[in-house]
């Protein structure tokens, strides 16, 4: 049975933390690990997901949460309440509610204070682990019997009805993907005509019957190259070149790329990936013309189609430039850029305590450093923090994108301090605001981090966990609001409180995401910090007052600017409109706008109130994002989530909440809500718990009730 286990280094001798490996989570696989029952529960849950797949799509990330009530034998003792159809809402109802919550939910924290979830969504993430531990020959070690089972569990519980598997859990199937997951099969000894419910045979046809794997997007052609099953002459030219302009996420995954390609490395040819060869492609593998489908791109991948000027530009260096890095004297030139390169990986990896920035460049880094050094000290270190990336849920296992640790808690504990409850959830608090505390980042990236292309991070919080160490913008400004928050509660029940001192901070190269070549400005980051300075601003008003100030004027001001014409505010990081709507009446609220004195804010609230449902709710669906118009969900459906954000940005109406909360206090699991890049959405099942709490509380606090 699995189990999972909360900042625990293990005994590696390659791995290592700079706080004792607070907010680590990894998950261990015991033979003698639970009782009949306890077995038959999850088996329940396993069973229960398969059969429900494809009306709820995200896990509801059950696993841990048994494991978790278990052990602190959580027995909901407060009575469940329920408001009728035009009942009006009363304090004491709110009142159980929101206590109901909070006791569930603070059985749920972990002993070092954060709460563990799922960070998933995306269904490219695990196929490329699993191929790099297949080339590097460490799959056996890493995935033995009871992973691979769970692997395919989750492969197969996310096939789409047409056989495809989608860019995300709720996505259309893609080429992308298909490919991934049918290959991901097979080599976890999946045989062609194999798989729960046909799963490789409904694959390989959506392959064929789309044009074959030639039509793979930028990212699956490098891989497929990698593995030996496409020619590196069928991809566009990727430089060694990576300046300080670049958006960080993009530079740490196009680094370790370009220096596969730069090597031309490919695995060894294997008889499965002979195999495959003749199950990928409509025609013979060696008689596929390369240079002639490197822009091809499946129309279902194809969501930010590149320019003639930017395929003229590749062309060129294609054709013009390549030929020469490959002849002396110019490969002297790429010698020297692939030197630099893995200078550049070499420094992240460190910094980032071979965590990485997220998922896609961890395996990328890692196998940079096993084909630069199959048995060096870098490569071993990376096998070594692999755990941190694996989750399991009913739905099996898969892979997280990063781990969202710390975003998670300085929301979860905000949720909870609206809650007003401190002398019953006292030491839920302490431990949450232990945790934040020593997952602040406590110094500056090594040596020269600015001539490598990184920022000031001392002082900052991170996404996930401090050994991470790349800062975050929002994450540090919720985190920081957290400790103001705590800073003026008593100290015997919350803990002593931070040292304000320490506080202070400081063209598109993929077809499946957009404007992912630079950085942006994000509402959601902006209403944070504005949120945060604020509060800070009226603690300590004598600290750098005037910059404060200036910081909130013009951060007012852009988030102003950037209203869409119908009162919304698209959202980057959630799903959509109302989450970004949301976060900008936040931060408005907090700098003192309202509806009566701001226009952007009564806009806002006309626009949210024109999209309310008959049941009270919003919901939204993740199209939205993709669309870039406000798209409602199928059946125009409620998500409680979304009508959680709504309702604190509104302070409207509170039925909807309460009467969907279940006998153990928790809330049902729904659509997925989590954003990233336009076309990445990301499965958060913790916001099932904290923003529930927290609108619920809200509306407690600050709505005259009965």
């Amino acid at each position: 049975m699995w189990r999972l286990k909360v900042a625990d280094g293990g005994n590696d001798p390659y791995i290592y933390s700079t706080n004792n490996f607070v907010g680590r989570q990894i998950w261990e696989f015991d033979p003698d690990y639970g009782t009949p029952e306890e077995r038959a529960e999850v088996e329940a849950a396993r069973e229960n997901f398969w059969k429900n797949r494809f009306q709820v799509k995200p896990s509801s990330d059950l696993l841990w949460r048994m494991q978790f009530l278990r052990e602190k034998n959580f027995k909901q003792t407060i009575p469940q309440v329920k408001v009728g159809h035009g009942e009006e809402i009363t304090y004491e109802t709110t009142t159980t509610a929101v206590r109901r919550a909070a006791h569930f939910f603070s059985a749920l924290q972990a002993s070092d204070g954060h709460w563990p979830a799922e960070n998933s969504g995306p269904l490219f993430l695990l196929p490329p682990l699993v191929m790099c531990l297949y080339i590097t020959g460490h799959l056996d070690t890493v995935f033995p019997a009871e992973y691979r089972k769970e692997i395919l569990r989750f492969i197969f519980c996310h096939q789409n009805e047409d056989g495809g598997w989608g860019f995300h859990v709720e996505g259309h199937s893609t080429m992308y993907c298909t490919v991934y997951n049918y290959i991901c099969m097979r080599i976890l000894g999946v045989g062609p005509d194999g798989g729960q419910g046909n799963a490789c045979p409904r694959g390989q046809k959506w392959i064929l019957d789309r044009g074959g794997a030639t039509s793979i997007p930028t990212w699956g052609k490098a891989w497929l190259s990698v593995l030996g099953l496409y020619e590196w002459a069928g991809c566009n030219s990727m430089p060694q070149s990576f300046g300080s302009k670049l958006w960080c996420y993009t530079r740490m995954v196009y680094m370790p790329m370009s220096y596969l390609y730069g090597k031309r490395f490919v695995s060894p040819i294997t008889p499965l990936v002979l195999e495959l060869r003749e199950e990928l492609f409509l025609q013979p593998y060696n008689e596929i013309n390369w240079k002639k489908v490197h822009h091809h791109c499946a129309k279902e991948d194809l969501y930010y189609p590149r320019s003639l000027i930017q395929d003229l530009m590749w062309d060129g260096i294609y054709i013009f430039t390549e030929p020469f890095l490959t002849r002396w004297p110019f490969n002297k030139l790429r010698e020297k850029a692939l030197e630099t390169t893995m200078k550049h990986i070499h420094y992240e990896d460190k910094n980032s305590r071979y965590i990485t920035m997220a998922c896609v460049e961890k395996v990328l880094c890692m196998l940079a450093c096993w084909v630069e050094d199959p048995y060096g000290d870098s490569f071993k270190k990376h096998l070594a923090r692999l755990p941190d990336y694996i989750w399991i849920a009913e739905d099996g296992i898969k892979m997280q994108a990063v781990g969202s640790q710390l975003w998670d808690a300085s929301l979860a504990i905000q949720a909870l301090i609206a809650c007003k409850l401190t002398d019953e959830i006292g030491p839920t608090l302490m431990k949450g605001h232990d945790f934040i505390k020593k997952s602040q980042v406590r110094d500056n990236p090594s040596g020269d981090f600015r001539g490598m292309y990184r920022h000031i991070s001392k002082g900052s919080w991170t996404f996930s966990v401090r050994d991470q160490h790349w800062q975050v913008s929002d994450c540090t400004a919720e985190g920081f609001k957290c400790c103001l928050l705590l800073s003026v509660m008593p100290p015997e029940i919350v803990g002593e409180k931070l040292n304000p001192n320490g506080c202070m901070i400081s063209l598109n190269p993929t077809e499946m995401f957009e404007d992912v070549f630079i950085e942006h400005e994000y509402v959601e980051n902006t209403a944070s910090a504005i949120d945060a300075l604020v509060l800070f601003k009226k603690l300590y008003p004598g600290h750098r007052k005037q910059e404060i100030e200036i910081f909130i004027k013009n951060a007012v001001q852009y988030i102003e600017e950037i209203q869409m014409p119908d009162g919304s505010w698209y959202g980057n990081w959630g799903v959509c409109f109302t989450y970004g709507t949301w976060f900008a009446l936040r931060g408005l609220a907090a700098a003192g706008k309202t509806y009566h004195n701001c226009l952007a804010v009564r806009k806002a609230a006309d626009f949210l109130l024109k999209l309310q449902l008959d049941d009270g709710g919003w919901g939204e669906s993740y199209l939205s994002c993709s669309d870039k118009k406000y798209t409602p969900l199928e059946g125009n459906r409620s998500n409680l989530i979304q009508t959680g954000w709504t309702l604190m940005g509104l302070i409207h109406s509170g039925q909807l909440l309460i009467n969907s909360q279940m006998e153990d206090g928790d809330f049902p699991q729904q659509e997925i809500v989590g954003a990233s890049l336009k076309t990445c959405m990301i499965h958060y099942p913790i916001y099932r718990n904290i923003y529930h709490l927290w609108a619920i509380a809200e509306y407690r606090q600050l709505v005259p009730l009965p």
